[in-house]
């Protein structure tokens, strides 16, 4: 993400690959006290993560203010589909995201994405991105924090104070990670505690590390971690609810523990977590040294600005119908943002797809009309 932004403003810089070099990992932790990525320098100035406010701040460029076609939030699997077959109907496309990938991108590997038998989250979302790029669109890196509607236009603001305009919206903005919900989270947040085990996981090799959940993505995080760290526990609030592939990976590591039922009660530690308190349905409690917590136990829908605006369900998902139309013309969703059922990326990208066809429709029907 911060490479793409920086690329895109013909920013000149030099990266360097913490999870290949030991050296290099030590002095970004010394210098940002983060052990997680990306860490960026802008002369004296340290900033941690992908802060698109910031970077818009120092390298942004004023937007323009044409009205386009199509806007589309989020650039995951569904919304780059979306943005292709918008793209190939001639649209005015413009596609607004904090990073590039989605949530795909934290999987280590894809086995059930037809055309693949086995490629990370990265390297397919790479594909995605690499075939947007060769279209008329534009992409814009950063995160929008409200939207409005007024005489049939849609009005869009970022958090770094951008303003755009579209005749239709394509909502595919996905999920965000749960987190634990106990006390010191947020302190050890890149201090040990991680919610993106792809990212963050090779800062820990040889190293002592514990994921919380029982899905999917708890036991592939486990599985892969355990190939170059020293050992992982994992802990698990109730049973184990994975496909049977991944608990039978599961039973061929040596080197991982199983905790069913069972639950974090605290963190421990100063400027680093060193350790976690247990519990376990019987109320019994143990303190276990680590040096890294990864978070699996599920995703939130990013809809927090769309709350009175368009109708959600109870888990605050936008309702849409076999269309992917919403509550709200001219508003279409697709994605694990969504009502739909099933979480999966090939569902994603032929629902973006269906949002694009009707995007189109849409905006074919409200064009003013010619007279003969």
């Amino acid at each position: 993400m911060a490479k793409a932004f920086l690329d895109k403003q013909g920013v000149l810089y030099e990266s360097i690959d913490v999870g290949e070099d030991t050296d290099a990992a030590k002095k970004m932790i010394e210098l940002s006290g983060q052990r997680g990525v990306p860490v960026i320098t802008v002369d004296d100035e340290v900033i941690v993560g992908f802060d698109s406010q910031r970077l818009n701040e120092l390298f942004g460029s004023a937007s323009p203010s044409e009205i386009y076609d199509v806007l589309i939030a989020g650039a995951g699997p569904a919304g780059l589909t979306a943005g292709v077959y918008c793209a190939r109907k001639m649209l005015n496309t413009i596609i607004i995201s904090e990073n590039i990938g989605g949530q795909a991108l934290e999987s280590w590997a894809i086995e059930n994405y037809m055309g693949y038998r086995m490629i990370t989250g990265e390297e397919l979302m790479k594909k995605f991105e690499d075939q947007v790029r060769t279209l008329k669109m534009r992409l814009e890196l950063d995160r929008i924090v409200k939207i409005s509607k007024e005489d049939d236009i849609f009005t869009i603001r970022t958090i770094s104070e951008q303003t755009f305009k579209a005749k239709t919206l394509i909502l595919a903005q996905g999920n965000r990670p749960k987190k634990l919900g106990i006390a010191n989270e947020e302190q050890f947040l890149g201090h040990g505690l991680s919610i993106c085990s792809t990212c963050d996981g090779p800062l820990y090799k040889g190293k002592k590390v514990a994921v919380v959940g029982g899905g999917n993505s708890a036991l592939q995080t486990a599985v892969e971690m355990s190939k170059f760290t020293q050992s992982v526990t994992l802990i698990v609030r109730r049973s184990i609810r994975a496909d049977p592939v991944y608990v039978k990976m599961l039973e061929t590591k040596k080197n991982i523990t199983l905790y069913l039922y069972t639950q974090i009660t605290a963190l421990h530690g100063d400027k680093f977590l060193s350790g976690i308190t247990i519990r376990n349905e019987k109320g019994e409690e143990q303190k276990i040294d680590l040096d890294g917590v990864f978070v699996e136990i599920g995703w939130l829908p990013n809809t927090d600005m769309l709350d009175g605006f368009l109708a959600l369900n109870e888990k605050k998902e936008i309702i849409v119908d076999i269309n992917c139309h919403t509550s709200m013309a001219g508003v279409f969703a697709a994605g694990d943002i969504t009502s739909v059922k099933s979480k999966q990326i090939i569902i994603a990208s032929g629902d973006g797809a269906k949002a694009a066809l009707e995007a189109h429709e849409y905006v074919l029907k409200s064009a003013p009309q010619s007279g003969k």
